[in-house]
């Protein structure tokens, strides 16, 4: 698990150990324990150059599943323009739900440190609400968010009214 948490291999731990870079637990049968607090300062920091951008398509049913094929075209499109390299993630589900697969993803993702972007077409398509959370994550792991069809001259009234929309719409 700690390897797994590192971003190592379970190999490069012990090797650490014997190096004597860390030191570890032992159980009573064997097995070691590592404490991740300590190791933390010990993750293989990322080049710059690493980091790639993720497009995220969303759509709440298999109903909709012509309108993700043309988010994911919107999404290609632009990152192909702006010369971004660049992976797909795509969900097929509630935008109220957290726990979907691409999502999930994509969090990992930008928690590793390795998205220097993220573009979506649209605000809600990464969730109806609570993607501020997610944009938080962005702001702490320095991912750049761009959303291709947001509108900057909304009023605190017209955003409140999407809100209660939305909310209708989702009951």
């Amino acid at each position: 698990k700690a390897a797994e948490e590192l971003g190592v291999a379970k190999e490069t731990l012990r090797r650490w150990e014997h190096s004597g870079k860390i030191i570890s637990e032992r159980t009573p049968k064997g097995h070691r324990r590592y404490d991740l607090t300590k190791l933390q300062g010990l993750i293989p920091t990322r080049k710059f150059n690493d980091r790639y951008t993720v497009a995220y398509a969303r759509v709440s049913s298999h109903d909709q599943t012509t309108d993700l094929h043309r988010q994911i075209a919107v999404l290609e499109s632009f990152c192909a323009k702006n010369g971004w390299t660049f992976n797909i993630l795509q969900d097929l589900g509630s935008g109220l739900n957290y726990s979907k697969k691409g999502l999930r993803k994509l969090i990992k993702q930008i928690c590793s440190g390795c998205v220097e972007r993220l573009v979506v077409t649209h605000k809600d398509r990464l969730l109806r609400f609570g993607a501020e959370l997610v944009f938080s994550l962005c702001e702490q792991f320095g991912t750049e968010v761009v959303i291709i069809n947001a509108s900057d001259d909304t009023s605190f009234e017209d955003d409140l009214v999407q809100d209660v929309l939305e909310i209708i719409t989702v009951f």
